[in-house]
This record gives C-alpha cells, structure tokens and sequence, in this order.
C-alpha cells in the first residue's frame, strides 16, 4: 500500500512538472530557434511568458527528487549512481538556463553580453530535456542492472545510456516539449497575428516530429534488454492510456489546424499528460527494470509514512499557493482608468 502510494505521487509530480515546466524548456528552445523578421517579437513573447512563474515550476522535480531520497533509497542510490554523467549535465543546464535568463534580463548594457546569455538560455533549454529523457529512458530500458539487496549498479557508468533506446526517449522528450510550448504560445500570441501563425506551424511541425519519434522510440524499445515497448501488457490500464493519447494527439492537431487554440492547448497538456501517465504504468511495479521493484525498494514504514504526513502538510499549503501564483502573474494586467 505505501509502495504504490508512493508510486502514485512520483507520477502525479512527474506529470506537474511536464506539463508545467517542460512548456518553460520547450520555450528556450523556440527562443534558440527563432527566426525570420519576427524573432524578436518571438523573442520577447517567450520571455514575457516564462518570466514570472518559470523557476517554480521547478518544485516537481525537487518533490521527485526528494521521494526518491528519502522513499526509495535504494533506486535513489543506483540511479544517481550509475545516471550521474546525464544527471549532472542535466542539472548544469538547470542552473546555466536559469542564471542565463535572469542575467539577459538584468544585463544593464546589452549587446554582445545579452545576446551570448541568450545563446546560454536557449542552448542549455535544449540540452537539459534531453538528458532528462537520456535518464528516464535508461531506467526503463533494463539495462541498468542493480543488487537488489543494496542498490549497487552492476553496470559501468556509460552502458545504462549511451545506446540508441534512451536517446531516442532523449530527443522524444526534447520535440515533446517544444511541441507543448508552440502551443501554449498560440494562446500566449492572442493579439498578435502573424507571431500567432508562426507558433501555430511550429506547433503543427513539432506533433509531426513527436508522432515520428514515439514510433522511432516504439521500435528501439523492442531491442532492449527489458523490451520495454512490449511491457504495456503488464497493466490493464496502459493500452486505454496509450488509445486515450493517440485520441488527444489527433484532436489537439486538428485545433490547431483550424485554430482553435484554447482548446489545443487544453487537449496538447492532456496528451502530454496522458503520455506520462502510459510511461508510469508501462514501468510499473519497477522503479528500476528490472531489478527494483517499488515495493523491493521501499524504505521501512517508520519512514515512509511521516514523510507521508509532511508531504500532505505541506500539499495543503503548496497547492493554493501555486494557484495563486498563477492567478497573479498569468492575469492580464488592467488598462489604466478602468
């Protein structure tokens, strides 16, 4: 019961913090990607968007990281052992694309310097995703071979992830997040047209490129060591998941298409959702394919249960004030005089 409780709240954060912060990602990466005689508009909108809420987004991925530790030591020590090189690379880019998009914002004299903190912010928002997906892709894979009994990796350090399955979930991850920031920035662009049409054909090119790299990613699964591809038949709920997202995909293409934008960025969220929430069950009851199981990897009750307690503590303060947050600064501001 506290393994699959535990289980359900890392998959609730992972989704948070996809639909949430991997929308910030994928907009640096269409800041490195801007072009044509509207970049700076497109510069600009992106910077506006991401601007108030882009760093506590970030709460996600510290709650997962957090569970991880404390939870599941076991998975904790064999991941961040064995993943260290994709991970610390990964939290480089966190901390570069971070310091990057404050220091453009603050930089008094501009020019060079503002434009080579962009570069920083639009490159590292492209490299972290990856190796997010790098990660996630080499715990699912079976290749990271763990003693259960103590959670050494019995693998070397370049084996888990330098192989075709995890950086096909590698640049699945990085068009993924693109594709549902173009999204978000149709809706963002309302007011101005032609800034809107440039994210709309991004948007549509960038689900063309997740479609192509799901089935890319679907057939190098079937030659891991764990066929990962093939566990979907492991939980019931996996194969209505999957339908369920191929539905959204389609429906959010064809909003674009005719440009109903709020509705694509409702159903583009919950197709990206959708698709963590497949992962999560594809890899379920593993935390580790396939040596760890969450319940093999579950630290004593006499653990788990008060961190429990501290986690719904701090939910009821955390959650309003998120919806604060974005009640605050994603409200448009008020004309003066009205």
């Amino acid at each position: 019961m506290l393994a699959d409780l535990v289980a359900a709240i890392i998959l609730v954060a992972l989704v948070a913090y996809t639909v949430t912060g991997g929308a910030d990602f994928g907009g640096g990466v269409w800041d490195l990607l801007a072009s044509g005689p509207r970049k700076d508009r497109q510069r600009a909108l992106i910077a506006r968007v991401v601007a108030p809420i882009w760093e506590a987004n970030h709460v996600w991925l510290i709650l997962v990281v957090v569970l991880l530790f404390v939870a599941l030591p076991k998975a904790f020590a064999a991941i961040t052992t064995a993943l260290h090189v994709p991970l610390f690379i990964m939290l480089v880019g966190i901390v570069l694309r971070g310091s990057a998009f404050v220091f453009r914002a603050y930089d008094p004299h501009g020019g060079v310097a503002v434009r080579r903190w962009s570069r920083v912010f639009a490159v590292s928002s492209a490299v972290t995703p990856f190796f997010l997906g790098v990660t996630l892709g080499a715990v699912a894979s079976g290749a990271l071979r763990v003693d259960p009994a103590t959670g050494r990796p019995l693998v070397g350090f370049w084996a888990p992830w330098v192989d075709v399955f995890p950086v096909c979930v590698g640049l699945f991850v990085l068009a993924l997040f693109a594709y549902l920031a173009a999204v978000y920035l149709c809706v963002e662009a309302a007011g101005d047209d032609a800034v809107q049409e440039d994210f709309r054909r991004r948007a549509l090119a960038s689900a063309v490129a997740v479609g192509a790299l799901a089935l890319t990613t679907f057939v190098a699964g079937l030659e891991t060591p764990a066929e990962s591809a093939l566990t979907l038949k492991r939980s019931a709920l996996a194969l209505p998941v999957h339908v369920a997202t191929g539905a959204a995909a389609l429906l959010a293409i064809w909003a674009l298409w005719t440009r109903r934008f709020a509705l694509a960025r409702l159903v583009a969220a919950a197709q990206v959702g959708l698709i963590v929430l497949g992962l999560g069950l594809t890899q379920y009851p593993h935390v580790v394919a396939p040596d760890l199981t969450f319940e093999g990897a579950l630290a004593p009750a006499s653990v788990v249960e008060p961190m429990l307690v501290a986690l719904a503590i701090g939910s009821a303060v955390l959650l309003p004030s998120f919806v604060l947050l974005y009640r605050v600064f994603r409200r448009q501001p008020t004309p003066p005089g009205e």
